[in-house]
């Protein structure tokens, strides 16, 4: 049976052209010459210097980000462009494999191929980022693209939406917007790879749909991400970064640190220095603060705190613990967490400016707890020595592991983004997220002589020769 590609999208979509349309170009070979990729790099690079001010009005109309918070989107995003055109002729030559002795005279390579039509499924924490970073992957890599932004940052979609539209053909890229159902619907149909970015959930509904059609998925999560700071650290230095990463995007960021797990010979010092500098960041009204965000919505800010209200009425509160439903605000607050295994705060990512601390008595303990939990999107470790980052490294797994620092480590456009376990799977980001939009094709030629009859039937007194030569 013969399938036609369909000439117009289902009506229930608001597509231009149908998925079948736009895979059509992909298979005929149009969009593999590097001028074609170069060509789309180019127009997204258009829109990205169009897009200017406007991302920092969506941004700050959905999620009250300050303008440097929302400037950092804009430009993570043009330094992934400017990588991915440095080293895309590179990526896309294809790699010699020596054959064995038996495949001689002859030859093999590696050739990485576009996919086809691929769906990237945007989160609303970094709503421009995160729909046009993995964009820059899949163009390069040569697919065509539908974007699904996140709902819940309306005018971060809808800004897509209207970039994407003026600056590509609709058979290279198109934006779906719509609420959950639309995602829904977009799962069913067949589309060559999804990067899904999002929580676990939702990451599990969109890896059962893409198995209807055995779709390779990536599932970018997140986690309870442990920050372990030890005796030996700088206090502050290590409080300043975890401050600044707590903070950031109040809180809202799948890699910050979750929460901290703390040896008690610093334990007091650190949280004296943390509430320095959150002071010295926020002011002393932090919920009148011009730099920090603001929760996404109403259901999320009734979540947080109802966290945070459990916490006050243990007097658990060790640095802030104000929020103001009118604006949706909460401060950066450090919370004490005595029993780690049952304490509400410790059963599910927090996902806001909450930052429990759970003394514990060394290294062992500390990552004993790490490993008693799901695999993290992200773990950091603060002091210690190379002996100590050797531990962490051997007796844990982690979506990615950063000494001394937090956060920074999705800025390296060369460094793969990515999970393991429940923190997700796949990876992207650099030469990472042109592979995950590519497929490894394997290609070998020979000569048609010699042609040595022991391959061929029959096979009597073949075997030891066929020993000797496995050797």
């Amino acid at each position: 049976m013969t399938i036609s590609p369909l000439p117009n999208p289902p009506l229930d979509l608001p597509l231009r052209l149908s998925i079948a349309a736009m895979r059509e170009p992909v298979s005929r070979g149009e969009t593999r010459p590097r001028s074609w990729r170069l060509e789309q790099l180019n127009r997204l690079s258009a829109l990205l210097k169009e897009a200017g001010e406007a991302v920092l009005e969506s941004l700050a109309a959905d999620l009250g980000r300050p303008p440097v918070e929302a400037m950092m989107e804009l430009i993570t995003v043009q330094q992934e462009l400017r990588h991915t055109r440095r080293h895309l002729r590179r990526w896309m030559t294809p790699r010699p494999v020596p054959l064995p002795f038996w495949g001689w005279p002859g030859g093999a390579r590696i050739q990485r191929e576009p996919l086809g039509c691929v769906l990237i499924i945007g989160p609303w924490n970094y709503p421009f980022q995160l729909c046009l970073r993995p964009l820059v992957s899949a163009l390069a890599a040569g697919n065509s693209v539908v974007i699904k932004p996140s709902e819940q940052a309306p005018r971060t979609a809808e800004l897509i939406e209207r970039l994407v539209h003026r600056h590509f053909a609709p058979e290279v890229a198109q934006v779906v917007l719509g609420d959950g159902g639309t995602a829904a619907r977009l799962l069913e149909e067949r589309f060559d790879h999804i990067l899904f970015t999002g929580g676990g959930r939702v990451g599990r509904l969109v890896l059962a749909a893409a198995a209807r059609h055995l779709t390779p998925v990536t599932l970018e999560l997140g986690g309870k991400s442990p920050a372990i700071v030890l005796e030996d650290a700088d206090l502050a230095v290590s409080a300043r970064r975890l401050a600044w990463a707590k903070g950031l995007n109040a809180g809202q960021t799948c890699i910050a640190p979750d929460h901290l797990l703390v040896v008690p010979a610093v334990r007091e010092e650190l949280v004296a220095q943390i509430r320095r500098e959150l002071l010295a960041f926020y002011g002393t009204d932090p919920l009148e603060s011009p730099d920090l965000a603001r929760i996404v919505n109403r259901d999320r800010f009734q979540r947080l705190e109802a966290l945070l209200a459990e916490a006050q009425r243990r007097n658990a509160v060790l640095v802030g613990g104000r929020s103001d439903p009118a604006t949706l605000r909460i401060e950066p607050t450090l919370i004490e967490v005595a029993e780690p295994r049952t304490d509400p705060l410790m059963q599910e990512e927090i996902f806001g400016p909450l930052l429990p601390v759970v003394r514990v008595n060394n290294l062992e303990e500390a990552l004993h707890l790490v490993r008693q939990g799901e695999k993290p999107l992200a773990l950091y470790l603060f002091g210690g020595d190379n002996n100590a980052r050797d531990r962490v490294l051997a007796s844990t797994s982690s979506g990615s592991v950063v000494f001394n620092d937090a956060i920074l480590q999705a800025a390296v456009p060369d460094l793969p983004f990515g999970g393991v376990g429940a923190s997700g799977m796949g990876n992207y980001h650099g030469e990472a997220g042109f592979c995950t939009f590519s497929h490894q094709r394997s290609v070998m030629f020979r000569t048609a002589q010699p042609d040595l009859p022991v391959r061929y039937p029959p096979y009597a007194g073949k075997l030891g020769l066929m020993r000797r030569l496995l050797g």
